[in-house]
């Protein structure tokens, strides 16, 4: 949850930035706001993937494991027709 709340700062401090860079025009606000969103994506990416290692590593809940998916059976082979004898 501690990655959650600097994501929360990170955000809350580029407010001011938004509002330079939007309402006043300031271009300078512009390129703070661009190097904030590039650290809020790297910040996504890391939270993402710290979600996903521990989903992968959590053991299953006894009784929830989860079914094999059914095998499809296989299609019976399609009868090919004979090709034409060549004339000669």
């Amino acid at each position: 949850m501690n990655n959650f709340g600097k994501l929360k700062d990170l955000v809350m401090a580029l407010e001011g930035d938004f509002e330079k860079f939007y309402d006043k025009q300031n271009s300078a606000a512009g390129t703070r706001v661009r190097k904030g969103m590039q650290e809020l994506k790297n910040m996504a990416q890391s939270i993402r993937t710290e979600v996903q290692n521990a989903k992968n590593t959590a053991a299953p809940a006894a009784g929830a494991a989860k079914a094999a998916p059914a095998k499809k059976a296989a299609a019976p082979a399609a009868k090919k027709a004979a090709a034409p004898a060549k004339k000669k």
